[in-house]
């Protein structure tokens, strides 16, 4: 198992962090706007074609820092989780992973999105975050499943689910709104069993 950490100040945690020898995820905070607009602004052809439609005012800084008050708010209420994920030796900012839809009861569910700057793509990255998030979800947040969605056009991210060890369960039809335009998309699906521990390894 990765040799990380998670920093719990109380049962309920006023943050959270998660780091190992050379990553560390943590909330944003508004001092991170400046790596955070430059990265986005130079990747955005590169995102684009899997994400929301970009507001006019995606990039300005009022809008990073609304963004950042959400994300506080969303993981005080136990909504969700967003992180941001930085090499740890340099404080680059390479992406970003979300902890979304955290349903409990019955369900005891989330479903996790991620975004990697162009320049830090196919590098491994996202792969060692989600070493890092996965194990936080089964034994950190105590869930039982975690879900992923995928555009099927979009290759690399299918490899690196599958990487993970999430299996494909179902096709969903205009599920999200991707780019100005309805996707279908293919629902992939990690149970705490599938797991041990929550440990994924790398199955090259």
């Amino acid at each position: 198992m990765p040799k990380s950490v998670f920093r719990f100040l109380s049962r309920q945690p006023d943050s959270v962090e998660l780091e190992n020898e050379h990553y560390v995820l943590r909330l944003p905070r508004y001092q991170d706007f400046n790596q955070w607009h430059k990265l986005r602004a130079a990747s955005r052809q590169f995102l684009e074609p899997w994400e929301p439609t970009w507001r006019r005012d995606e990039l300005t800084e009022g809008a990073y820092r609304a963004r950042v008050i959400r994300g506080k708010q969303e993981y005080a209420s136990g909504q969700a989780i967003p992180l941001f994920l930085f090499h740890k030796q340099n404080a680059t900012l390479l992406g970003g992973i979300t902890i979304g839809y955290i349903r409990r009861g019955a369900a005891q569910s989330c479903m996790i999105g991620y975004w990697m700057g162009e320049a830090y793509a196919g590098q491994g990255h996202m792969f060692a975050a989600l070493q890092l998030v996965i194990p936080y979800i089964f034994a950190g947040l105590e869930l039982h499943r975690i879900e992923a969605a995928c555009i099927p056009d979009n290759a690399r991210s299918i490899r690196l689910l599958e990487k993970a060890g999430f299996q494909r369960e179902g096709y969903l039809r205009g599920y999200l709104k991707i780019n100005g335009q309805w996707h279908d998309h293919m629902m992939f699906s990690l149970l705490a069993t599938d797991t041990d521990k929550g440990r994924i390894t790398d199955s090259r």
